[in-house]
C-alpha cells in the first residue's frame, strides 16, 4: 500500500495505459460488427446472410463475392427499399478494404437495419482468406 501511495502517478500510468490497450485489442476497427471472411461465410451459411457489395460498379464487375448484390455506397440510402426484406436479417457490406462498408453498415443501422456486419479487410480479405471471386455482372 505504501507504495502505491508513494507512486500514484505511475500507478495511474499503468491502469490508463492497461485500460486502454484492453479496449483497442478487444476492439477492431470495424466495431463489433465486424465479421472475418470466416466469420462471413459461416453466417452465410447458417444464416443465409446477404452480401452487399458497396464499391462502385466498375469495381463489383472486376471481381466480387458469388451472389453479392451491388448497391454503391453512395446511394446505399436512396436504395435501401431494395433491401427491405432483410431488415431483420444478417446483412454482410463488402467494399475494397473495409471503410465505405462501415460507413455504409452506420447508415443502415440509422434506417433501421438490425443485423448489418461490415467485412473485415473488405475484398482484400476476402482474397486473403483464400475465397472465390466472380467477375462480370450479377444476372
Amino acid at each position: 500500500m505504501e507504495f502505491i501511495q508513494q507512486n500514484l502517478l505511475l500507478v495511474a500510468l499503468a491502469v490508463v495505459s492497461g485500460t486502454l490497450l484492453l479496449t483497442f485489442s478487444v476492439r477492431r476497427p470495424g466495431g463489433a460488427r465486424s465479421l472475418t471472411a470466416t466469420q462471413a461465410t459461416m453466417l452465410i451459411n447458417r444464416e443465409n446472410a446477404q452480401l452487399i457489395d458497396v464499391r462502385e460498379p466498375n469495381e463489383y464487375v472486376n471481381g466480387h463475392p458469388s451472389d453479392a448484390r451491388n448497391i454503391p455506397a453512395g446511394s446505399l440510402a436512396e436504395r435501401a427499399v431494395e433491401l427491405a426484406e432483410f431488415k431483420d436479417k444478417p446483412l454482410i457490406l463488402v467494399c475494397q478494404s473495409g471503410a465505405r462498408s462501415s460507413q455504409a453498415c452506420t447508415t443502415l443501422s440509422k434506417l433501421g437495419f438490425s443485423r448489418v456486419h461490415t467485412l473485415d479487410g473488405g475484398i482484400v480479405g476476402w482474397t486473403e482468406a483464400g475465397l472465390p471471386l466472380k467477375k462480370g455482372a450479377r444476372k
